[in-house]
């Protein structure tokens, strides 16, 4: 099986920043994410955390001022780029981390081209985009298997006083006992 390119478009004013990395981490199972964009006003003190999670998951911020009180200009950058990317033909599928039902023609017309389409958003997402897309996953869902998995992975193993002396490398700290 060919490992599929993938488009990853974050539509960062309606998703949370914890669940990139889960998201991330489903995608490899499909293939690699070429494209990542994370979109948003980077003013806006609601996105102040998300520069972080940008350097970190190598996103590349793309800044929409908001033109106009209480329309989402991010929404339609979003779909411009979409298209562009669908033109190119540079990725076999798209993915798009949203809770926000507007995005629904857009995925419609991806899957028109050909182009499977997957969702990511929080439980409160509308059903006519949960539905158009190829397939949905929820964020809260990921979050939640991502704790357990971490939770369930055993301590990296300790390293003695006499072991770091031998190789230079700090002993580990040992736990404080119970009381």
């Amino acid at each position: 099986m060919k490992s599929k390119n993938i488009a990853l478009l974050i539509d960062c004013d309606n998703t949370s920043r914890e669940a990139v990395e889960p998201v991330l981490n489903e995608l490899a199972k499909y293939g690699v994410v070429n494209i990542r964009r994370a979109y948003g006003d980077w003013k806006s003190s609601h996105l102040k955390h998300w520069e972080e999670h940008s350097l970190l998951f190598a996103l590349k911020p793309v800044q929409q001022f908001g033109y106009t009180k209480g329309k989402n200009a991010t929404d339609s950058a979003i779909i411009i780029d979409a298209m562009d990317i669908l033109y190119t033909n540079a990725v076999d599928c798209f993915a798009l981390m949203s809770s926000d039902s507007d995005f629904t023609p857009l995925v419609v017309r991806l899957l028109e081209s050909g182009k499977e389409v997957f969702g990511f958003g929080q439980k409160k997402t509308p059903a006519p985009f949960v539905k158009a897309c190829s397939q949905f996953i929820f964020t809260e869902d990921l979050i939640t298997a991502a704790r357990e998995e971490e939770a369930d992975e055993p301590p990296p193993p300790r390293t003695t006083a006499r072991e770091a002396a031998a190789t230079g490398a700090p002993p580990a700290a040992k736990a404080a006992p119970q009381t």
